[in-house]
């Protein structure tokens, strides 16, 4: 900071005189140091333009009350619900006087600031109805309004009490609504006696669900062609099932349906039941043990004979059709498929040489009471002759493993029954029993018959025979079936093993 001090005493350094002639020296004024304003400071926190000092000019005219911008003004539903009245001038509400008073208190009076009703610090309690001045200052009830008087009818009748006009209308509507009882009550009365009288039912339509080819149409058709076939003798009595195959009254059935104990009986009585309820006697023209199979004959005309069909068109799958009389249940229609073809079964064999046959294997029901019946394919041909099940019951209940003789073997059979009363098979002339081992499987031979088709073509006891023609042999039924396949007198060329080695003979078949 620069001081000067002034050289003359009593004369201060800004040239003025100093009052009293006081000579000492005086601090001179610091000079004045404006420094340079930022513009952009300037222009925020500045001065308006026009303005010097630091308060707003006192000339400057205040806009009028009228040129200040208004709130625009309200909703017409608005002004119409929370608007002052038409015409009123008023600014601030007043106090309403006496008229506007509750029960003629002013709501302004001091005094009123008590009332709990008034005070919004008032707690809130529950208290007594509020009821009126007049009920609150007298205890007394208003009296029961006396009862009017009962009038007596000859009061109402003579004393003109009452209009005769409503008399009579009284009396016609008493009538109308009699005379309307009557009749309803007429009605009931008739319409009850109506529920016995004559009554016409629609009839109805023969049904459309059974086209040719169905399984009601094929049974309608076959099951005339099915007997139940009753046999009885001194040892007991059974029932089996047969078809009719010939005109003549010849009837196919199973050999243990006509033979009771595994042998023919002396005296027996075979009798044959039709679905109609028909009944006949019967003979026994022939049986073959060995093919399980019989023929009977009735000496009476029968309407329907069944039709035969080929079992070698069978395949795996195909639909077939058991009808018989399983368990007494005569006229019994089972439907399944094939469930296997050339299934080798064995039967009996406790007096003699078992029946064997290529069974046929189903899962249509076939029970006891179904041998001897008939299993046909989808068109009604009898493709099968049913004849033994598979049960794990000891009542031999069906569990679907039911086998037929087929067709195609047992109608030789018939014929050859029909036309001489017996059948011969062919045969080899061995016994042979199953057999599996690592070194051979098939059917392993356990004597041979002298002079015998195998003694002559030199098969010897031990050796397994595993294929004749083009069957594989793999247990010692289906060497039986696959030697009663062939003609007798026909030579076959046989596989078997013997030593380890195997060999092939030639067999000419003979007759059993």
């Amino acid at each position: 900071m620069n001081e000067q001090w002034n050289s003359e005493p009593g004369t201060p350094s800004n040239g003025s005189a100093v009052p009293g002639g006081d000579d000492r020296p005086r601090l001179g004024p610091r000079p004045l140091h404006r420094p340079d304003v930022d513009p952009q400071t300037a222009a925020v926190f500045g001065r308006p333009s026009g303005v010097d000092g630091a308060f707003s000019p006192q000339t400057a005219q205040r806009p009028a009350l009228g040129d200040l911008k208004t709130a625009p003004p309200a909703p017409e539903s608005l002004a119409s619900a929370f608007g002052r009245p038409d015409g009123s001038r008023e600014i601030l509400q007043r106090p309403p006087g006496d008229e506007y008073g509750v029960n003629g208190v002013d709501p302004w009076d001091p005094a009123a600031a008590h009332d709990p009703w008034r005070d919004p610090s008032a707690g809130a309690v529950i208290g007594p109805p509020a009821v009126g001045p007049d009920s609150e200052s007298t205890d007394e009830k208003p009296a029961a309004r006396p009862a009017g008087q009962l009038l007596s009818l000859p009061e109402v009748l003579f004393g003109r009490r009452v209009k005769v006009s409503a008399l009579v209308i009284l009396g016609v509507i008493a009538l109308v609504i009699g005379i309307g009882g009557g009749i309803v009550a007429y009605l009931v009365a008739d319409r009850s006696d109506q529920l016995y009288s004559d009554a016409t039912l629609a009839q109805v339509e023969p049904a459309k669900e059974r086209p040719a080819g169905s399984v009601a149409d094929i049974a309608r058709r076959v099951r005339p062609a099915v007997v139940t076939i009753e046999v009885r003798t001194d040892q007991g009595a059974g029932v089996g099932s047969g078809a009719v195959i010939d005109s003549g009254g010849y009837i196919l059935t199973n050999e243990h349906v006509v033979t009771l104990e595994g042998s023919a009986s002396q005296g027996q009585k075979i009798t044959v039941v039709f679905n109609d309820g028909k009944r006949a006697e019967a003979k026994l023209v022939g049986t073959d043990p060995k093919m399980d199979l019989a023929v009977v004959k009735v000496d009476v005309d029968v309407s329907t004979v069944i039709q035969f069909g080929k079992s070698a068109d069978l395949a795996v799958g195909d639909t077939v059709i058991a009808i018989g009389s399983p368990l007494d249940q005569a006229d019994t229609v089972t439907m399944g498929i094939v469930s296997a073809l050339n299934r080798p079964v064995v039967l009996g064999g406790e007096d003699g040489e078992p029946a064997a046959y290529d069974a046929i294997q189903t899962d249509a029901a076939i029970n006891q009471g179904n041998s001897g019946g008939a299993l046909v394919d989808s068109t009604g041909a009898l493709v099968g002759v049913n004849s033994s099940i598979i049960s794990t019951s000891s009542e031999g209940g069906s569990i679907g493993l039911g086998y037929a003789i087929p067709i195609d073997d047992a109608r030789p059979v018939a014929e050859a029954l029909i036309r001489s009363g017996k059948v011969n098979h062919a045969d080899m002339g061995v016994n042979a029993s199953s057999v599996s081992a690592e070194t051979a499987e098939g059917a392993r031979i356990q004597n041979v018959r002298q002079g015998g088709a195998a003694d002559k073509a030199g098969i010897k006891q031990n050796d397994v025979i595993r294929k004749v023609g083009d069957r594989v042999i793999a247990n010692a039924a289906e060497l039986i079936v696959a030697v009663r396949h062939y003609q007798i007198g026909q030579t076959v060329p046989v596989v078997l093993a013997r030593d380890g080695s195997e060999l092939t003979v030639q067999v000419t078949l003979q007759s059993d």
